[in-house]
């Protein structure tokens, strides 16, 4: 499944990107201190290609397609991906995305993030997708308001990062709100 996202970049089923991926090229933009800082440490670093085949692995076991790849012509560049929530909050998701620097400031993130979303509201029937970001990171800010969600507060010292106790910022768009 691909969902396009303009300028010659797609959301794809990872089976599909990593199929004829440069997987080299891949594996060194996830190898990057600036972008593992700003994400949640079950995102490895170093990345590895053992961790790229376990990361495919994992997205080819399950059943609802949740997780893309965000692709250029040559392959995946990123990812974007909900993890799906269950019990009393089943209607809900929590969104995460990184891109690899050199594709930063392009527009590429905010397009995903729209595309998911979207996605999520229309073919998995979800009402509520939470964002939970490092205050520190104001560029993934951005790429949220821009693609329709609002601020709802701020968790204090919610998050470790390099044995630093981080605030985080909470983001949300509902389905009955949502305006891209």
């Amino acid at each position: 499944m691909d969902i396009e996202l303009g300028n010659g970049f797609t959301l794809r089923e990872w089976a599909l990107a990593w199929e004829k991926a440069d997987r080299e090229r891949f594996v060194a933009l996830a190898n990057d201190y600036d972008v593992w800082k700003q994400l949640y440490d079950r995102f490895p670093h170093p990345y590895t290609s053992a961790d790229a085949d376990e990361w495919i692995a994992l997205n080819a076991g399950r059943t609802t397609l949740s997780t893309f790849a965000i692709c250029d012509a040559d392959g995946p560049i990123g990812s974007a991906g909900l993890t799906l929530r269950d019990a009393d909050y089943r209607h809900s998701a929590e969104i995460g995305y990184w891109l690899g620097q050199p594709f930063w400031g392009q527009g590429i993130v905010t397009a995903a993030v729209k595309a998911l979303t979207a996605y999520a509201f229309e073919s998995l029937g979800l009402i509520r997708i939470e964002a939970h970001i490092f205050a520190r990171n104001d560029a993934s800010a951005r790429v949220l308001e821009k693609a329709g969600y609002r601020r709802e507060g701020l968790l204090r010292m919610a998050s470790m990062k390099e044995g630093e106790a981080l605030d985080n910022v909470l983001f949300a768009a509902l389905k009955h709100e949502w305006r891209p």
